[in-house]
């Protein structure tokens, strides 16, 4: 397993190769920051080569997940900036967004509190999240004369939540509260305050603990399928399937299964 030492949030490699980030500036909110968008980005780009990691969970210090990009450290350099300079910081944000979706473990956003802007992006494009009923999540970029239109939220909410209640967020910059994110399929779960953590790792071990080659396969299609037609799509499963059905999990699980035994799943 690779040494992972961030400068700029937390980061704690459980039993089971669990990976809990969290981001730790609680006195602002969790804000992020050049450094810390760079560096989100390349703790993921590493995770997609590390086979000790088995899932992801981010989380946030101190009762709110993330305020988004920092107001003076981000915000007020950035209307100083030419198109050069502010293209480079856009796509950077959009590959941590990238990133996050194309290493091959789950990731769990645990989202308590604010939930904004960046931060927003950051649990839309997990796997899984789960949330306290305090959480609020805005996509605050046009409250700020931005475009709803950054780090994919465009391309995925309305995956999430449908078109127009992606529309409403995205236009106004609204809050979305727990209950509406539960009911509109953003939210997995909700849980207490003091609980919404261990629950995510507790969901991540169990991820952890699966058939983890698969795992990678599973959400490798469920990004690629996105814009397949249905003919391509249902070719794309079945090689993934034919893949998976080399794997010793697979031979694992069928003797498990006529043994009536759990299997023990290695990834491989």
């Amino acid at each position: 397993m690779s040494n992972y030492s961030p400068k700029h949030f937390l980061l704690d490699v459980k039993p089971g190769g669990i990976a809990v980030i969290t981001l730790n500036r609680p006195e602002r909110k969790n804000p992020l920051t050049f450094e810390s968008y760079a560096e989100l980005r390349d703790t993921f780009l590493a995770f997609a080569h590390d086979e000790e990691i088995h899932a992801v969970v981010i989380s946030g210090a101190g009762g709110n997940f993330c305020s988004g990009g920092d107001v003076h450290e981000i915000i007020g350099p950035l209307t100083k900036m030419d198109m050069k300079a502010l293209l480079r910081f856009t796509r950077m944000t959009g590959d941590l967004i990238k990133a996050i979706r194309h290493c091959p473990q789950p990731v769990i956003s645990a989202i308590d509190g604010v939930c904004a802007g960046a931060g927003a992006a950051i649990a839309m494009a997990s796997d899984l999240r789960y949330a306290t009923a305090q959480a609020k999540t805005a996509f605050l970029f046009t409250r700020v004369g931005l475009a709803g239109a950054d780090m994919g939220a465009c391309a995925i909410l309305p995956r999430l939540i449908g078109q127009g209640r992606a529309s409403e967020l995205l236009f106004l910059g609204r809050s979305m509260t727990a209950e509406e994110g539960l009911s509109w399929g953003f939210y997995n779960g909700l849980f207490g305050a003091n609980e919404v953590l261990e629950q995510s790792i507790g969901i991540a071990t169990r991820l952890a603990s699966g058939p983890t080659f698969a795992h990678g396969f599973t959400k490798n299609q469920l990004n690629m399928e996105w814009d397949m037609p249905l003919d391509t799509a249902i070719e794309a499963e079945a090689q993934a399937q034919a893949i998976c059905m080399q794997t010793a999990d697979f031979t694992r699980a069928y003797r498990a299964f006529a043994e009536k035994q759990k299997p023990d799943f290695q990834g491989d």
